[in-house]
C-alpha cells in the first residue's frame, strides 16, 4: 500500500509518498481497498497545523473513502470481505488501503459508483444533518444557501430541493451560479456584483429567508442578519472568510432568530445515531434522483497536493475525488 502523508506541517506542498506493508485490522475494525478518496478544504488546513484535529506526524489527511472489504478485525458484524463501502474518518483516507473503525464504515447500496460513494460523505453528512434535525427546514421554506457552488454549498442546495423548499444560492461567477442553477435552485445571487442582502428581501416579497446556511462566516453572517425572516434559522457552519463573526444580539432578539451551529464531527462520540440515519436518508435521496455529487475534477492519488491547490484557490466547484 501506499499513502501521502505530511511529515512537516507545510501545507498541501508537503505532501509525499510513502509506500508501506498493509496493517491489518484489529479488533471491532476493518481494511479498505480504497477506489476513490473525497476532497474536502479542512484537509489542506490540518496539514498547515490550523485545523480542530491535529494529528501526531506523520499522518495522511483524508476523511472519506470509498472501496472494498478486503479484512475483518475480531468482532466485526455485519460485514463481510468483498462488499462495498464508504468510510468517514478523522483524518488518514490519502491512502490506497485504510484501516477504519466498523461503526464509521457504511454499506454501498448496488449500482452506486465509488466516486459517488465518496463524494456523498462529509459535505452531504454536513448539509443534511444541518438542513434537517439542526434546522429542520421544511417544504415550502425559503433556504438561502451561501458559497452554493462549493462542496458542501451544492449539497445543501440539493437537499433543500429535495426537501420541498424554495432555494436561493450565492456564487462569484456566471459559471458557479449556472452549476447552482442546474443543481435545482429556484434563484441564484452573484454577490460580487449585487447586494446579496436587497435581492434575498426582493425575492421574498421583504419577509427574508427562514433558513440560511452560512459556510462563510465574517461579512457574510453581518448581511445574513439582515435578510433573515422572523422565526428564522442562521445555520453556522464554518468560516471559510477566515473572519469568526459576532452576533448582535438585538436582531435575535427582535426577530426571535435561532442561531443553529453544527460541529458535525462530534456526533461521532455525543450521538452516533445521527449520522447513520443521515448516510441512510442521503442514499435513498441519491437512489430516487434527488441529489447527485458534482465532481468537477478527478486526480491520481500522487497528485493530492495540486488537488488541493485547486480546492484552497477555488478553481473547481463541488467535490474533487483522488484515485489510487
Amino acid at each position: 500500500m501506499y499513502r501521502m502523508i505530511v511529515r512537516e506541517l507545510g501545507g498541501p506542498a508537503a505532501l509525499e509518498r510513502e509506500d508501506t506493508a498493509d496493517v491489518s485490522p484489529g479488533p471491532g475494525e476493518v481494511a479498505i481497498a480504497v477506489e476513490a478518496i473525497g476532497c474536502n478544504f479542512f484537509d489542506t488546513l490540518i496539514t498547515l497545523g490550523k485545523y480542530q484535529v491535529k494529528p501526531d506526524l506523520p499522518f495522511a489527511p483524508g476523511a472519506e473513502v470509498a472501496g472494498t472489504l478486503s479484512e475483518l478485525g475480531d468482532g466485526v458484524k455485519g460485514f463481510s470481505v468483498g462488499d462495498r463501502v464508504t468510510a468517514l474518518l478523522a483524518y488518514g483516507g490519502f491512502a490506497s488501503r485504510v484501516i477504519a473503525p466498523s461503526e464509521r464504515v457504511f454499506p454501498m447500496p448496488e449500482g452506486m459508483s465509488f466516486q459517488d460513494g465518496a463524494a456523498l460523505g462529509l459535505v452531504y453528512q454536513t448539509s443534511y444533518v444541518a438542513l434537517v434535525p439542526r434546522a429542520q427546514l421544511r417544504a415550502g421554506e425559503t433556504l438561502l444557501v451561501h458559497a452554493a457552488a462549493g462542496g458542501v454549498g451544492l449539497a445543501a442546495v440539493q437537499i433543500g430541493v429535495a426537501l420541498g423548499a424554495r432555494v436561493i444560492g450565492t456564487a462569484g461567477s456566471p459559471d458557479k451560479l449556472e452549476l447552482v442553477k442546474q443543481s435545482g435552485a429556484d434563484a441564484v445571487i452573484n454577490y460580487r456584483e449585487e447586494d446579496f442582502v436587497e435581492r434575498v428581501l426582493e425575492l421574498t416579497g421583504g419577509r427574508g429567508a427562514d433558513v440560511i446556511y452560512d459556510p462563510v462566516g465574517g461579512d457574510t453572517f453581518d448581511g445574513s442578519m439582515k435578510c433573515i425572516a422572523f422565526n428564522g434559522r442562521l445555520l453556522v457552519v464554518g468560516f471559510a472568510s477566515g473572519t469568526i463573526p459576532s452576533a448582535k444580539m438585538n436582531r435575535v432578539l427582535l426577530k426571535n432568530i435561532s442561531l443553529v451551529g453544527l460541529h458535525w464531527g462530534l456526533y461521532f462520540d455525543k450521538d452516533p445515531a445521527v449520522i447513520r440515519d443521515a448516510q441512510r436518508a442521503i442514499f435513498d435521496l441519491h437512489a430516487r434522483g434527488k441529489i447527485s455529487p458534482v465532481i468537477s475534477a478527478t486526480y491520481p492519488l500522487s497528485d493530492a497536493a495540486a488537488a488541493l491547490d485547486a480546492l484552497g484557490t477555488r478553481q473547481t466547484t463541488g467535490k474533487v475525488v483522488l484515485v489510487p
